[in-house]
């Protein structure tokens, strides 16, 4: 059997994730990756820093909804979810990518994680919608029932939320507000539009993560 030398087989995988970088997203890869950033991903540099890659990080809690994103990305990520027992978590970061790069463009400002202007343009897949209340949101309890649910949003200024809580009106005809958490705005969707924003995301939502329905 002929050996191939060590540095010919770097190359030729090398050249296998050039050709990968140029396939482009399908419809539900880009919607979990755009609600991931809106979530908790990250858009983080590749060594050369001329591309950007998704960084992906959640609690052991969160191991199922980690592989179920793992499963989704696998075409773009050279390893299998990462456990961090410094912080009890689970990691994966896909291959840098031009479509991560063009996100990047207008959803951060240097190294600011931003609400573009026309974030009309990424809402528009309920799945955005459901894989950012997997990452962000919370349910509120009162005496036992469903009161209404959270998007934790207090790492976006009081413009930003005012913009998304327009467009979740406008997109899906949610009834959205502001309120202070901690001296930061998040957006409360409201008691009278909690089934209906069930209602968008709930198929959507996966089995481990349901606990955040009620």
């Amino acid at each position: 059997m002929k050996v191939i030398p060590r540095e010919a087989r770097r190359i030729t995988y090398s050249t296998e994730i050039r050709k990968l970088k140029k396939v482009p997203f399908t419809a539900i890869q880009k919607a979990l990756v755009i609600g991931s950033i809106l979530g908790d991903g990250c858009l983080c540099e590749n060594w050369s820093k001329t591309n950007y890659r998704l960084f992906i990080n959640h609690c052991i809690k969160q191991k199922d909804y980690l592989w179920w994103k793992y499963s989704i990305l696998k075409n773009y990520i050279l390893s299998e979810p990462r456990y961090y027992a410094r912080n009890n978590s689970y990691t994966i970061r896909t291959i840098s990518h031009a479509e991560l790069s063009d996100l990047r463009k207008f959803f951060y400002k240097g190294k600011q994680k931003i609400i573009p202007k026309n974030i009309q343009d990424f809402l528009s897949d309920p799945l955005v919608l459901a894989v950012w209340f997997m990452d962000d949101g919370n349910i509120r309890v009162y005496k036992g029932s469903v009161a209404s649910y959270d998007l934790n949003t207090q790492s976006f200024t009081e413009e930003e939320n005012r913009r998304l809580a327009s467009v979740l009106k406008d997109v899906f005809g949610l009834t959205v507000s502001l309120n202070l958490n901690n001296g930061h705005y998040r957006l409360h969707i409201s008691a009278a539009d909690k089934w209906k924003f069930r209602s968008i995301i709930k198929n959507f939502v996966i089995d481990s993560m349901r606990y955040k329905l009620g």
